[in-house]
């Protein structure tokens, strides 16, 4: 309200002359004029001596020369520094431009335009000297004025001030008047245009109003680029469909007694006008009117809507009787106080989310108009002839378009201050009224009085609704969990820890766990959590202990103490959580251990130790605890993430969810900073936190009628409120290691981390040479002999598989047959030889074995040049090709865009178009130049960029054209939005199995997914130049926050996230200011809707999600990135949702009454023993009650008995587990509508507060029935209220004593206790309250 204040009190206009309005109107003309520089010796040197910090600025005023009359407002550019009038050339730039438009189309009416100079005197007060005026002449005396010309012009300037032009003595042509005296050598250079480009935004600038390129115009979109000029290429905010139902006024002191006045009032202004009296009968009310329109702070958006007002009491007598009771049930509940109803609902199409815009209400009455003072009339032909309106009452409105539906109170004004109307309104009188009338109709005591201030209560508004937005219009609809507007919880990134007290600490020793070592096997420092951190990223980058290992110690988690409304405590537990970009964690279970020391130390802050659970069930007691490891060196890290990770200690939270290990159920989440991990060259630190668990409990997020079901649009806002369930104490420790350097081998080494790939002299054909490394030559190719069938298995298996008999092979393979034979003949005989030693006349038999030798090898020979000549061709294709292909391997993340571009070279002497063909649509080319700009500057690279690279073809690939030899820079970005198998590795709460208790080093990057792309540049001909093979190796992110949802199966969950400002959200860069950022929203699942909607500055920022659940008890786990910058580079957030499918059952009830109801039970494939477990045991039963065994294939029936203790709307969970696996197999959400009970009989008591003793109080029961009936007793508040008999018997007609221990509690204040008396079927006979006050 505020800025709509502010803005029309700036913007207050001088309407035109009164005789020039009466002229027939034209179209309004829109006009540019840009102030460029002013010429000329202006200001004397003697002013510049007597005055201090002078600055010269313009004023510009619309004035007709008709009627020598200023209207509008006056224009002030802003100001420069005098200096330069006093040198040569003295010239000051101003280059402003100036924006109106007008329908006065007359030559008389001109601009004046005014040299203002001003400084500061010696005593510090400011003075204004005008230097001189000039006229502009907007419209001239040709036919086809104004000119369209762009041309510059020189305004002369004339001696004196602008008040001079009123002077009667100046008559048009005022330039030619003997009294004006140009000041010589002086101008002003200026250029003056139509704009048609300002005709759409004509409704949100009033007509002769005089605006700035600079200035912010409500409705307007900011300018684009550096100029700043909003109008220059003005852009329309999106409109916003806004409804008013049940709008009614009240005036006080009532309808009656208001009009009765209003017209004395008028009676007596028509007396003072005509002179002569006039007969209170002869005046009458024919219409009571409503003008409502949106006004931006300049003007009326559209005109405003003329609606029609009726008295209550007419509405009550035409309508039915529901229509009357709901009116009279919005309205006062004074009888003589009916108010003025509007019985249409309103429709206003033009708002705009910006807080300049409003809504403007007057309140006008029409009289009719007697002719004389005798109050006849004369002949009544028209209402319009005869009837005088006046306007008695106004009020403005500036609604806030994200508070929902709701009632909205306003007060009336009048009076002689400014109105968006800008007519007399009659004023409102003060509260201390005189009239006899005003005193009888005060209100009896105990009832709300009204403003005090104020002659009328007001207008009000019972519902204000939002429009219906595309992802916000499912909040009408009656389902709960459907859509909810939600914000994003301070507690995590803020943190929930808390101090240890020396007490817990004390436990804590004794409780045995292990202590945290550092590298030196020595304790490890250990710091307070209220300790401020001081993080210096020099000290971290230069720390000799690279290593990191971080270690996460769960101690104990305590309960805090609740009301019985609270579940049972859990007998075991587990947590999920994700630390950097490791894999998501799940604990293995782990079993609450009470202490016994914890019930006599002062602090009963810590009770139950953790302990981990053995497969065969059992726990010691004697190890407790449990560690979880993270080693994080420059072997996980990427080449310059250190400082990544630095960062992410520095300023990120560790969210942890704690389960109920037993029934699977959420007990709630717990935050803690990872500030106190950064060791600053320390060689190790640990530190030990209390952490509060935050269960979110919401109430029904639907449409729900509340009182009145006619009322139309009327929404029960959203109850969500926090409950802590316990404290988790955890200890957090970092410990810094020397990290060894060790030789690998160049296979593992990391790829390299330029940004530029070039295929020149890179090739990968090893070639053919079998020199071995160690020869004389230095050659580039070189390959060791390896094994033929390592080589070429199929070449092996020829060469060493006998040829069968009679098959017809290769030519001379007869030969070849009958030499095998030799030769193997020959071997023997060698070997004879060698045995006997060599003897005369062997030699014969040596020469036989040769040619064997010499046939086996021509063999070998020829089936290797025919099997080299079958697979030459496929062998040089690809020889070639592996000599232009180029291998890179990049690491990236979920939403990151990894930037590179590849160097092509066209190696021949003619000049190629090439296409560029892309396997993978995660990698694409960079084709706009500003992205690309963008992305060298965030990589600091420095290669050449062009604009208009590529041509493109719509949907065939893009070309590119290289002259001979020339190299080109081609730009590549992968990005990936979905994810691997490691994203799911987190056991989700529903479907979890056991783990093994290792806490063994976390997953390796070998684990996760590897992408694989091909790029092909193919030259005009089809025959390829280069070829890149990219390996995407994919790296678990970080999860800045993770949402978990809970809804029916098979329906649509509808979420708005709210964001908080830009400014203080994590991830946002260092120094940013407050003006918030365009953002941009992707998910991982394409089937998801996930978008936002860039609004004005100021506005919230919301998140809209819309997700289709699959049957129950699925979970569907997806990630939400968030970016600032319209290339989607670096995502800022990232979010991880889990979004859990239940089948839901709707309940209504009524409280302390049992309803029972059955589900159905299928069975699974196997034999399972399950358990059914409530989220609220105290109001929901099962039966079976315990472990029962559920046969395969299946059906039975769940019995659930619902015993509400409080009225309302409210979620309750229940679970079927399998109690061997520990696995989920059926969920239900039942939602539960429950009524209050009819309360018979009402009591008051008292009790002191304090933790002091309570008191034994005694009712009365008379059983109303004829026969002996048995009855149950219930209470609402068990802790408080205690009765000594839980269950009595009593005879007809006989009464029965009730006896009730009411228990102390610690605050004072009241409660209301509802005592419910049930049959033997445990349906409400009665219902008791008692009113219990604490002091």
């Amino acid at each position: 309200m505020h800025d709509w204040h502010r803005i029309f009190d700036q913007n207050l206009l001088v309407p035109p002359h009164p005789q020039r309005t009466r002229q027939p109107l034209k179209e309004s003309t829109a006009f540019q004029c840009v102030l460029k520089w002013l010429d000329g010796p202006l200001i004397k040197q003697g002013v510049l001596e007597l005055l201090s910090e002078v600055g010269c600025h313009l004023r510009v005023s619309l004035f007709d020369v008709t009627y020598r009359y200023f209207f509008g407002r006056t224009w002030k550019s802003s100001s420069r520094p005098a200096e330069p009038l006093s040198r040569q050339p003295a010239r000051i730039a101003f280059n402003e431009p100036l924006y109106f438009h007008t329908s006065l189309n007359h030559p008389h009416v001109v601009a004046v335009v005014e040299v203002v100079v001003e400084g500061r005197r010696r005593d510090g007060t400011l003075q204004t000297l005008s230097c001189g005026f000039g006229i502009l002449r907007i419209f001239s005396h040709k036919p086809e004025s104004p000119t369209s010309t762009l041309q510059d012009k020189r305004l002369r300037l004339y001696h004196g001030s602008p008040r001079a032009l009123l002077h009667p003595l100046l008559q048009d042509p005022i330039e030619q008047n003997k009294h004006m005296t140009l000041i010589e050598n002086c101008s002003l250079q200026y250029t003056l245009r139509p704009y048609p480009l300002l005709e759409p935004v004509f409704h949100l600038l009033p007509e002769n109003l005089l605006v700035s390129g600079l200035q912010q115009i409500p409705g307007l979109l900011p300018a684009h680029g550096e100029s700043g000029d909003a109008l220059r290429k003005p852009r329309l905010q999106k409109p916003l469909m806004c409804y008013l139902d049940d709008l009614f006024f009240t005036l006080y002191p009532s309808l009656e007694k208001f009009e009765e006045e209003l017209l004395e009032l008028v009676i007596s202004d028509c007396f003072r006008e005509a002179g002569s009296p006039l007969d209170v009968g002869a005046l009458e009310i024919l219409e009571r009117r409503l003008c409502v329109g949106v006004h931006n702070g300049l003007g009326f958006v559209q005109r405003p809507q003329v609606l029609v007002l009726v008295p209550e009491l007419e509405v009550a007598l035409t309508r039915s009787a529901s229509f009357s009771r709901k009116v009279g049930s919005s309205s006062k509940a004074s009888s003589g106080n009916q108010a003025l109803v509007l019985r249409s609902r309103l429709r206003l199409p033009e708002m705009v989310r910006h807080p300049a815009f409003a809504i403007v209400f007057q309140l006008e009455y029409v009289f009719n108009n007697p002719s004389g003072a005798d109050g006849n009339a004369a002949s009544l032909t028209s209402l319009s002839s005869l009837a005088c309106m006046h306007m008695v009452r106004w009020a403005v409105w500036n609604p806030s378009l994200e508070a929902g539906s709701g009632r909205v109170m306003l007060p009336l004004q009048g009076g002689i201050q400014s109105n968006p109307s800008h007519c007399l309104v009659y004023k409102v009188p003060a509260a201390s009224m005189s009239s006899e009338e005003a005193h009888q109709h005060r209100r009896p005591r105990g009832s709300p009085l009204p403003r005090t201030h104020l002659w009328d209560q007001g207008c009000r508004f019972p519902s204000w609704r939002l429009p219906h937005h595309p992802q916000l219009h499912a909040t009408t609809r009656p389902n709960p969990h459907h859509s909810h507007l939600g914000a994003l919880c301070p507690l995590w990134s803020q943190g929930s820890g808390g101090k240890l007290s020396r007490a817990s600490l004390a436990l804590l020793q004794s409780a045995g766990f292990p202590e945290i070592l550092d590298a030196n096997r020595q304790p490890v420092e250990a710091v307070s959590p209220t300790d401020p951190v001081k993080f210096s990223p020099q000290k971290e980058e230069s720390d000799c202990l690279q290593g990191n290992e971080i270690v996460l110690q769960f101690l104990a988690f305590s309960r805090v103490p609740q009301d019985e409304q609270a579940a049972p405590w859990p007998q075991t537990v587990y947590f999920t959580f994700q630390f950097y970009r490791f894999p998501p964690e799940t604990t293995p279970r782990l079993q609450l251990v009470e202490l016994a020391d914890a019930g006599r130390t002062s602090s009963a802050s810590l009770s139950h130790i953790l302990a981990q659970i053995q497969k065969d069930g059992s726990f010691d007691v004697g190890s407790p605890g449990f560690q979880r490891k993270y080693l994080v060196d420059p072997g996980f890290l990427r080449p310059g993430e250190q400082r990544w990770f630095t960062r992410y200690l520095a300023m990120q939270t560790l969210q942890i969810d704690v389960w109920d290990g037993d029934s699977l159920l959420l007990v709630g989440s717990a935050a803690v900073q990872l500030k106190h991990l950064l060791r600053q060259g320390r060689p190790a630190v640990q530190v030990s936190h209390e952490l509060e668990v935050v269960a979110t409990e919401y109430e029904q997020d639907a449409m729900v009628v509340s009182g009145d079901m006619t009322r139309f649009g009327c929404v029960k806002p959203i109850d969500i409120h926090t409950v802590v369930k316990g404290q988790l104490h955890l200890t957090l420790a970092n410990v810094g290691h020397l990290c060894e350097q060790r030789v690998r081998s160049p296979s593992s080494l990391p790829p390299s981390r330029s940004r530029v790939i070039s295929n020149d002299g890179v090739s990968n054909f090893m070639g053919g040479s079998l020199l071995t490394p160690g020869g004389p030559r230095s050659v580039k190719n070189v390959v060791q002999a390896q094994k033929l069938a390592d080589v070429d298995s199929e070449l092996a298996a020829l060469l060493f598989t006998p040829p069968r008999p009679g098959a017809r092979g290769p030519q001379g393979i007869g030969q070849e047959g009958d030499a095998v034979r030799r030769r193997k003949l020959e071997r023997m005989r060698a070997v004879r030889l060698q045995e006997c030693g060599s003897e005369p006349g062997r030699h014969g038999r040596g020469a036989l074995a040769q040619q064997s030798l010499h046939a086996q090898h021509a063999r070998d020979l020829q089936v290797i040049a025919a099997y080299r000549e079958r697979t030459k061709a496929e062998s040089i294709a690809s020889a070639l090709s592996t000599a232009i292909t180029t291998q890179h391997t990049i690491h990236a993340t979920l939403g990151a865009a990894e930037f590179f571009e590849f160097a092509l070279r066209n190696p021949h002497n003619a000049q190629h178009t090439v296409t560029i063909e892309i396997d993978n649509p995660e990698l694409s080319l960079i084709l706009d130049g500003q992205e690309w700009r963008y992305f060298k500057d965030v990589a600091d690279l420095h290669t050449p960029l062009e604009e208009d690279m590529f041509h493109l073809r719509g949907s065939l690939p893009p070309q590119l054209f290289l002259r001979p030899r020339e190299t080109a820079h081609i730009p590549f970005k992968f990005q990936t939005f979905s994810v691997g198998p490691w994203a799911s590795a987190q056991a989700s709460a529903e479907l979890r199995s056991e783990k093994d208790t290792d806490a063994g080093s976390p997953c390796k990057s070998s684990t996760m997914p590897t992408k694989h792309a091909k790029v092909l540049f193919r030259a005009g001909s089809g025959k390829p130049l280069a070829v890149l093979c990219l390996t995407a190796e994919l790296q678990p992110h970080v999860v800045d926050q993770v949402f978990r949802f809970y809804h029916p199966e098979l329906t649509f969950l509808k979420k708005a996230i709210r964001l908080p400002p830009w400014h203080v959200l994590p991830g946002a860069p260092v120094g940013t200011t407050s003006e918030d950022p365009p953002l941009h929203v992707r998910c991982s699942d394409p089937n998801i809707i996930c978008e936002t909607q860039n609004v004005g500055p100021g506005e919230p920022r919301d998140v809209f999600l819309k997700v289709a659940s699959g049957p129950s008890p699925e979970v569907k786990d997806f990630f939400v990135t968030i970016y600032v910058d319209r290339w989607l580079a670096t995502p800022v957030q990232t979010w991880q949702v889990h979004l859990h499918s239940l089948q839901r059952v709707d309940v209504s009830c009524i409280a302390g009454q049992r309803t029972r109801l059955a589900l159905v039970l299928r069975g699974t494939q196997t034999v399972r023993r399950v358990q059914a477990f409530s989220s609220h045991p105290q109001e929901l039963t099962t039966d079976p009650r315990g472990v029962f065994v559920l046969p395969p294939h299946g059906v039975q029936d769940l019995h659930v008995s619902v015993r509400a203790r409080r009225p309302g709307s409210r979620f309750t969970h229940l679970h079927l587990v399998d109690v061997d696996a520990h696995q989920l197999v059926a969920s239900w959400l039942l939602c539960l509508s429950c009524r209050p009970p009819l309360i018979s009989k009402a009591f008051e008591i008292k009790l002191p507060a304090g933790g002091g003793r309570g008191a034994n109080k005694r009712i009365t029961y008379t059983n109303p029935y004829p026969s002996r009936r048995a009855y149950r007793l219930h209470s609402d508040h068990p802790h408080l209220l205690q009765f000594k008999e839980d269950a009595f018997q009593v005879g007809g007609g006989e009464t029965y004593t009730i006896g009730l221990r009411f228990a102390s509690r610690q605050r004072a204040g009241e409660e209301e206790i509802l005592i419910y008396i049930n049959d033997h079927e445990d349906k409400n006979e009665e219902t008791f309250c008692v009113k219990v006050i604490y002091q």
